[in-house]
């Protein structure tokens, strides 16, 4: 069993260093990922932000969390991309067929998707910084943002598999991410959902994102955090198991 764990812990790091390289090579990516989240930072704070009423006097502070959060729903694409090719040319059949654990190819995309859609939340968060942005927030609070948008990363990763593996061109490979993109947008991300229509207030407090950003803008802020961390911890772990499950049974049933 140990030497089992150690070979496919061995095999996770050569795919993943695999997935590194390519990102590395066309760093064009990350810039991407980060051009569409910076873009709308910059028009919601400077064009909307003095007729968007909410209970901070720094709109930035109020609407990082979800430009985060549209950061890292743009840049799993990505990994369905990556996927895709990857099923595509038939290099997932050829390491099937050479000695090596069968998930950590998966693994190796997976952990690629979390390590560069850092380097694209580090790089909003310096443009913010820029911008206004201010935290009181000690490093406890910081490494409990950090670990909440890796558990968010992780959870739309593996939904990114899915649709990597399932999809029959490019553009579905991609296509899947766009109503993620578009959930903060009917959230608590950019305004109060108390100026939201019954309906679609009910619907904006009671799905993943908005419990999410209220966590993260609460430990940003050093105000009390209440029960939006456990929500959002349970929907991210929830939506990893779900999401993992199906990804691993698509995988069996493609290779």
């Amino acid at each position: 069993m140990e030497m089992t764990k150690k070979h496919f812990f061995s095999d996770m790091g050569v795919m993943l260093g695999r997935s590194m390289r390519h990102i590395f090579r066309s760093m064009d990516t990350i810039v991407t990922v980060c051009i569409t989240p910076i873009a709308m930072m910059l028009l919601f704070v400077y064009v909307f932000g003095g007729a968007i009423q909410t209970d901070t006097d720094n709109y930035v502070n109020y609407l990082l969390p979800g430009i985060l959060l549209i950061a890292i729903a743009s840049g799993i694409s990505y990994t369905a991309y990556r996927l895709f090719l990857d099923k595509q040319r038939g290099i997932i059949e050829r390491f099937n067929t050479m000695p090596i654990s069968r998930s950590a190819l998966l693994w190796g995309h997976v952990l690629t998707s979390v390590v560069s859609n850092v380097l694209s939340v580090i790089v909003i968060i310096l443009v913010a910084l820029i911008m206004g942005f201010r935290s009181q927030a000690g490093i406890l609070p910081w490494l409990a943002v950090a670990g909440i948008l890796i558990l968010f990363t992780l959870a739309l990763t593996w939904v990114a598999v899915i649709a990597g593996l399932s999809a029959n061109s490019v553009e579905g490979a991609s296509a899947f991410s766009y109503p993620l993109i578009f959930l903060p947008f009917i959230s608590s991300a950019f305004v109060p959902t108390d100026t939201m229509p019954t309906v679609v207030r009910a619907f904006a407090e009671n799905q993943p994102v908005t419990s999410i950003v209220e966590t993260i803008r609460a430990l940003l802020s050093g105000t009390p955090v209440g029960n939006d961390i456990w929500v959002a911890l349970a929907w991210c772990v929830g939506i990893t198991i779900v999401s993992y499950f199906f990804a691993i049974r698509v995988y069996k049933k493609r290779v």
